[in-house]
């Protein structure tokens, strides 16, 4: 170093030009005197040096601060690069010494008059970078003068600081009228001057979140969009993030800016090019989609994505995680850039997860076979998280895409061969929940999946494995060597895999009681009385109350139906979708959170919102119209709410059945021995297992005398002495014809004129093509002309809602009619009503608001998709408790078997299976309401008789008389 250094004076000594490295490399003793010397010099060189020295030693971290009035002194200079020295000095050292800082005002405002606009725009720049209060107010009047500079540059650096003085004074700024100016600065002719103007008020705004300091107008627009096309990068961008801020009023408007700010997406700044699709991407929210401009929007936005992502590996993640969020607002955009998210061999792993996320997102039908088979070569890298990610994304593909399922589960069964243990145990997990998607489709790989449990050492990959085990105990010969062999070992398993394992053998001794009546007691004595963990004990004495009271009900509880898990479960919420969709392009869209999130400090933050859809016209009246509208955009949520159905509004009866015996003994304190919780109804679950359906079911005493004959509302096929039994069900008898046109009642009145100052509304609920309609015919009685008119429903049994608003388009006249169709979405929020079908309405027009009751029938809520399999159809009647069994008489009906189930099927009541016994045809049917819930059915023909009898079995038998309420209006009209 010293070589260095003295090789540095050498040349300097022979003249040599020199770099200003020099100064960084002095450290004498004394060194502050012989500056103070060399800042006082006459001669201006010397001079400059010396201001050089004094900046190096700053930036080296010494204080220089002594040297304040000398170096302060030597602003009195035209030399351009000393004044920015001495201006560099200050903005450092006046916070610490703001009395001598005061010194250096004069200076200031002859320099805001100096010939030189460099020198006044230096001026002026330092000004807003000298944070002290007290020069602050002397500061205005250059400030002012500088706002209103001819020259260009010396405004567009005024801008700016105005933004700075605001943050020190905001008072102040707003006194001098500051930020008028700055407003009048958006209208200036140089592209620069508006730009920074923007950005400054746009800084102002955001620390004051309710002014409305940018007033955006269509005209202020206009000016925005012209400087646009001349200012610098950063220019486009602020102009950019303001526009972004601005709610078209229609979508001409919309569509006239779009067109204007598209031409930046071709911009080689990506931050521009993000900022242009966060202005596009939030006024297409305003653009129709039949639009033809819509469409070559869309096309548009692709390149520019796509050549984001051949930057830098850090530019590639920022784009990629900002076409996440596009991606889930709008997947048609890249739908057919499936290629570019391709992984390559040298992306980083951060760039490889995002890619791999977004594949997933954009997998179709259309592209499946290409995402297997990219994602089948990645479970083969040596990258074991990205690895653990793509053998995930098969999964995930199964669940989202249904025709590929089979393809997938193909694929995983190919990577559970490879032997790689982390690959199977991942594999594994994907597995259960494409079970759960599909049940009853893939269980013949349970075989494969059960010789790699000895491999299993992760807590996820071993619960998933305990609970395949457990969900399908009666396919899996030794399920109970199985489960055993993990019980071995409790104590040292995870909380996950404890409880998993619980449950399992739970419903392990439901399926098989004479067999796994050891092992059950073992495993609840251990969860209860040998564990510390609160969750697990708690567990353990529920089930083990419940199959000590009652094992039916027991039965119902831990076997129930499971609702399908939903394709996407890592979509981001959709408000939350949408206020980061407003803000792409800033750290928010990295992190996927909102900026309240992670910005901490007094900002108020505001939360921005994407405007509303084309022609969605939304009245303030009806929030559930504008819910329902949000909701058929959003992909299906198949994981039903707490407020569903099953559990909210039928309120199933678990209570046991009333006893004729004594009751069964109540323990004291926690006395639950292996013998009580056995002899509760252990009798009961065995009889049902080996007994023939008809037969004696070997009721005990405890359980109550209803169980010692064969109940009276077994279906009477099931009791005939005909062929082998149960298996001879569904050997169709014959031929079922085809469906004719679903019955439809005529219109009835739902809200007579008198009641609804002349307006009558007659209507009839509809199902066509899977789509449930409200028809309506709306009578204007009255003398006044009806308009505005809106529709609501209060919560009811099956969650209907509008699906969109009432579209009535033009006034209703005195004495003229009008029909509406409404379409009905089953996403609304739940409530029981009494009786269960009934819907009560509210009707607003520019007269009044009216209400009124209708009641649906059932079969609107019937799927397409209600045909149960013969297999399942068979085990379910079984596992249905026969108290949920209810028969009723079909009177005065004079149609044959086959005429009544092609009238059936037209109302998605499907035959599965029919036989002849005795003359009788007996016809055995399912189908399946909207949310999820089979009835099944057993109806009864006698030749010569007209009246039929009908069986109806349901997990939640209040349904059934508003089934056979339905099959009574369409089997006799």
């Amino acid at each position: 170093m010293q070589e260095w250094a003295n090789q540095l004076c050498e040349n300097r000594q022979f003249g040599s030009k020199m770099t200003d490295s020099k100064y960084f490399t002095t450290t004498k003793k004394g060194e502050i005197f012989e500056l103070k010397a060399e800042l006082n010099s006459d001669k201006k060189e010397k001079k400059k040096e010396a201001v050089k020295k004094v900046i190096a030693s700053m930036t080296v971290g010494k204080d220089v601060s002594a040297l304040f009035p000398d170096v302060v002194n030597c602003m009195q200079t035209d030399n351009l690069e000393l004044k920015k020295l001495v201006y560099l000095y200050l903005m450092n050292y006046a916070k610490s010494q703001p009395d001598m800082a005061i010194m250096a005002v004069n200076t200031f405002v002859k320099d805001c008059e100096d010939p030189n606009p460099l020198i006044r725009a230096l001026a002026v720049r330092t000004m807003g970078c000298i944070r002290v209060d007290k020069i602050t107010e002397y500061l205005c009047e250059p400030l002012r003068k500088c706002l209103k500079d001819e020259d260009p540059y010396v405004r567009k650096t005024a801008a700016v600081c105005v933004a700075k003085l605001h943050d020190i004074n905001a008072q102040l700024v707003e006194d001098q009228g500051f930020l008028d100016t700055l407003k009048d600065l958006i209208s200036d002719s140089n592209p620069m001057v508006v730009a920074n103007a923007v950005a400054a008020l746009s800084e102002i705004a955001e620390s004051h979140p309710n002014s409305n300091l940018l007033d955006l107008n269509p005209q202020t627009i206009n000016k925005l969009l012209t400087a646009l096309n001349e200012c610098t990068e950063w220019g486009q961008i602020f102009i950019l993030d303001c526009l972004a801020n601005y709610t078209p009023r229609d979508d001409r408007e919309s569509q006239s800016i779009c067109e204007r700010v598209t031409p930046r997406l071709s911009h080689a700044n990506s931050a521009v090019v993000l900022s242009a699709v966060k202005v596009l991407m939030k006024f297409m929210e305003m653009l129709p989609k039949d639009l033809d401009y819509y469409g070559t929007l869309l096309k548009k936005l692709a390149p520019p994505l796509v050549t984001l992502l051949s930057a830098e590996p850090e530019l590639q993640y920022v784009a990629l995680r900002n076409i996440n969020l596009i991606v889930q607002r709008r997947p048609e955009i890249l739908k057919h850039e499936m290629k570019v998210f391709f992984v390559k061999y040298n992306d980083p792993i951060y760039v490889k997860l995002e890619k791999l996320d977004i594949m997933i997102r954009l997998a179709s039908q259309a592209n499946i076979a290409q995402v297997l088979a990219e994602l089948k070569e990645y479970a083969t890298e040596v990258d074991v998280d990205f690895v653990r990610k793509a053998v995930r994304a098969i999964g995930r593909c199964a669940i989202k895409v249904e025709q590929s399922a089979e393809r997938c589960v193909s694929t995983l069964l190919d990577l559970i061969q490879t032997k790689v243990n982390y690959v199977v145990q991942e594999a594994i997990v994907v597995i259960k929940d494409i079970f759960r998607k599909y049940p009853n489709k893939y269980e013949s790989v349970i075989a494969t999946l059960c010789e790699n449990l000895d491999s299993l050492d992760e807590p996820e990959a071993r619960a998933a494995m305990i609970w395949i085990v457990g969900e399908y105990a009666e396919r899996i010969d030794n399920a109970d060597e199985l489960l055993e062999s993990f019980l071995e070992g409790f104590h040292d398993e995870s909380t996950q895999v404890q409880l998993q394992l619980l449950t399992a053998i739970v419903k392990l001794f439901l399926k098989k009681p004479t067999e796994t009546q050891e092992l059950v007691q073992q495993v609840l004595s251990l969860a209860t009385q040998d564990s510390d963990n609160p969750d697990l004990r708690d567990r353990g004495y529920i089930y083990w109350r419940l199959l000590s009271t009652d094992p039916v009900a027991a039965k119902e509880v831990v076997l129930a139906e499971k609702p399908l898990i939903s394709e996407e479960t890592d979509l981001i919420e959709p408000t939350l979708l949408e206020e980061l969709i407003c803000h792409i392009g800033t750290l928010a869209s990295v992190y996927h959170k909102p900026p309240s999130a992670f910005v901490e400090g007094s900002r108020g933050v505001q939360h921005k919102r994407l405007p509303g859809s084309a022609g969605s016209g939304e009245s303030g009246e009806s929030p559930d119209t504008g819910s329902a509208a949000g909701a058929t955009e959003a992909p299906p949520a198949v994981i039903p709410s707490q407020g569903d159905l099953l559990g909210d509004l039928l309120n199933l009866d678990l209570t046991p059945p009333t006893t004729t015996g004594p009751p069964p003994p109540t323990s004291s304190g926690m006395q639950m021995g292996a013998m009580d919780l056995l002899g509760g109804g252990l009798d009961s679950l065995m009889g049902d297992e080996s007994e023939p359906l008809g037969g004696d079911l070997g009721g005990n005493p405890a359980m109550g005398a209803g169980f010692g004959a064969a109940p009276a509302v077994m279906p009477a096929s099931f009791n005939a002495p005909v062929g082998g039994g149960l298996d001879d069900l569904f050997d169709l008898g014959g031929g079922v014809g085809l469906p004719m046109g679903a019955y439809n009642p005529p219109k009835t009145i739902w809200l007579p004129a008198m009641k609804a100052k002349g307006l009558e509304i007659t209507g009839v609920f509809v199902r066509r093509a899977g789509v449930i309609q409200m028809e309506m015919t709306l009578n204007n009685k009255a003398m006044s002309v009806m308009t505005d008119f809106a529709i609501q429903f209060n919560r009811n049994s099956f969650g209907l809602a509008p699906a969109g608003p009432l579209q009535i388009l033009t006034p209703l006249g005195p004495n003229q009619s009008i029909e509406a169709a409404l379409p009905l979405s089953t996403v609304g929020p739940v409530m029981k009503m009494e009786p269960l079908n009934n819907l009560q309405v509210a009707v607003k027009n520019n007269i009044d608001v009216f209400y009124f009751s209708c009641q649906y029938p059932i079969s609107m809520l019937f799927v397409e998709d209600g045909k149960m399999e013969r297999q399942v159809f068979l085990a379910t009647w079984k596992d249905i408790p026969n108290d949920n069994e209810a028969q009723f008489q079909i009177k005065d009906c004079h149609l044959n078997s086959d005429a009544a189930s092609n009238k059936l099927q037209s109302s998605n009541i499907f035959t599965i299976a029919k036989r002849t016994v005795e003359g009788q045809d007996m016809l055995y049917q399912s189908m399946k309401l909207t949310n999820g819930i089979w009835v099944l059915a057993e109806l009864r023909v006698q030749t010569g008789n007209s009246n039929y009898t009908i069986s109806l079995k349901c997990r939640a038998p209040e349904v059934s008389q508003c089934v056979f309420q339905n099959y009574e209006a369409v089997l006799k009209n």
